[in-house]
C-alpha cells in the first residue's frame, strides 16, 4: 500500500497546486488530456451505461442525481478516459467553471505536504474552489486515515454547494478496504457505474475508429482477427493497434492477414502477459456470468461460492500472492478461507467431472 509520506524532492511549502503564476485571478490548470474526449470514446455494451450517464453529467454538472459519479472496473477499461471526457465537455460548455483532474496519489502527496507545513486549512480552501473535481484511483486512500478525514470534509463542502464529484476505482465502493464507512456511504449518494472489459463488437469498433484516424483500412477478416486476439482491456488493444500502424508505416506495405498474424505473434513474444488477481476475477466472472460484487460478497449460494473458490484457487496458482493477500482482494476474506478453497478445488476436481471441466476451461481462458 502507498505510504502517507512524500518523496524527498517534494516541496515542503504548500502552494495552490496547478495554479498558473502571474495571474491576478486564480487560474487552475485542469490537467485534462485533449485526446480523452467523448468524440474519441468508443461506446459498446461494456461501457454504454457509464458513457450515457457521463454525458448527462457534462451537460448539467452538479445538477443531476449522479453526484458523485463513481466509475469502477478493471485496469485499462476506459475509466480515466471517461473522467477526462466529462471535464473537457464541462470546460467547453462552461468556460468559467473550475475543473480539476488528479490522481489520488497526488491528492495524498499534497495533503501530507500541507499537514507538515500546518496548512491543512489552505489545502481544503483550494479544493473548495473547484466546481468539478475528478479523482482517479480513489481506492488508494485506503488506510490513509488523516487524508480520508480531509477528503471527507472537502467532499461534503463540494456536494452541499452543488459541485460535481467524479471518482474512479478498480473496485466497487463496498469492496474498498480500510475506507471509513462515512466515506463509503457518500460514494453511494450518487451513482456507481461499472465499466467492463470490452466485448468483441466493442473491440472491433475501437480498432476501426483508431485505424481510420491514421488512414489505415483493413479487411473484414483482419478486423475480426485483431478483435479476437486482444481480449483483456482497451489499453492493451490500443498498444497492439499502434504496433500495427508502426509496422505498416515502417515497411510501407499493405497489411495482409498473414503479416498481421506475424506482427501479433512478435508482440506476444515480446510482451509477457501480466496475470493478476483482478484479471483472474474478471475471467471467472465472465465465465460464470456473474458480477464482481457478487464474487466478492459474503453470500454462500453455490452459484457464487463456487466461482469465488475457483478465483481464489487460480489466484494462488497464477500469482505470487499470499493467502492473506488473496483474501484481502477477494472481499476481505480470512486467509484460512482461501487455503480451504484452494485445497477443495484441488482435491474435488480430481473426482468431479464438472469441476474438472471448469478448471480446465478457466485455465485456458486465463492463459489466453
Amino acid at each position: 500500500k502507498m505510504q502517507e509520506t512524500l518523496p524527498p524532492s517534494y516541496s515542503q511549502n504548500l502552494i495552490n497546486p496547478f495554479v498558473v503564476p502571474g495571474m491576478k485571478k486564480v487560474n487552475i490548470d485542469s490537467n485534462l488530456k485533449a485526446d480523452f474526449s467523448f468524440d474519441n470514446y468508443v461506446e459498446g455494451e461494456s461501457n454504454k451505461f457509464a458513457s450515457t450517464v457521463a454525458k448527462s453529467i457534462a451537460k448539467r454538472p452538479g445538477a443531476t442525481a449522479f453526484n458523485p459519479l463513481f466509475l469502477y472496473g478493471g485496469y485499462g477499461v476506459g475509466k480515466t478516459h471517461l473522467g477526462h471526457a466529462i471535464g473537457l465537455e464541462v470546460k467547453n460548455a462552461f468556460p468559467d467553471k473550475v475543473v480539476l483532474y488528479l490522481s489520488s496519489e497526488k491528492f495524498i502527496q499534497q495533503f501530507v505536504s500541507a499537514a507538515k507545513a500546518h496548512k491543512q486549512t489552505e489545502f481544503a480552501n483550494f479544493y473548495q474552489m473547484v466546481d468539478v473535481l475528478i479523482i482517479d484511483d480513489i481506492q488508494f486512500l485506503s488506510g490513509k486515515k488523516s487524508t480520508q478525514d480531509s477528503f471527507f470534509h472537502i467532499f461534503d463542502y463540494l456536494h452541499q454547494n452543488g459541485k460535481q464529484i467524479i471518482l474512479t476505482s478498480d473496485k466497487a465502493p463496498v469492496d474498498i478496504l480500510d475506507i471509513q464507512d462515512r466515506i463509503v456511504s457518500r460514494f453511494k449518494w450518487g451513482l456507481s457505474a461499472e465499466i467492463k472489459s470490452p466485448d468483441f463488437d466493442t473491440r472491433r469498433k475501437i480498432i476501426v475508429d483508431k485505424l481510420s484516424r491514421d488512414g489505415i483500412v483493413l479487411t473484414e477478416d483482419m478486423l475480426d482477427f485483431l478483435a479476437s486476439e486482444v481480449k483483456t482491456n482497451v489499453r492493451e488493444l490500443i498498444g497492439v493497434i499502434n504496433s500495427v500502424i508502426a509496422y505498416s508505416t515502417i515497411y510501407k506495405s499493405d497489411l495482409s492477414l498473414e503479416l498481421l498474424k506475424e506482427t501479433i505473434n512478435k508482440i506476444a513474444a515480446n510482451q509477457k502477459k501480466v496475470i493478476n488477481i483482478p484479471y483472474i476475477q474478471d475471467v471467472v466472472c465472465e465465465y460464470f456470468g456473474i458480477q464482481r460484487e457478487q464474487l466478492l460478497s459474503k453470500t454462500r449460494k453455490r452459484e457464487i461460492a463456487l466461482p469465488r473458490q475457483l478465483a481464489m484457487y487460480f489466484a494462488k496458482e497464477f500469482t505470487n500472492a499470499t493467502f492473506t493477500k488473496i483474501g484481502e482482494e477477494m472481499g476481505g476474506k480470512d486467509h484460512s478461507t482461501v487455503m480451504y478453497a484452494c485445497d477443495t478445488i484441488k482435491d474435488v476436481s480430481k473426482i468431479d467431472k464438472e469441476l474438472k471441466k471448469y478448471v480446465k476451461e478457466l485455465t485456458e481462458k486465463i492463459k489466453q
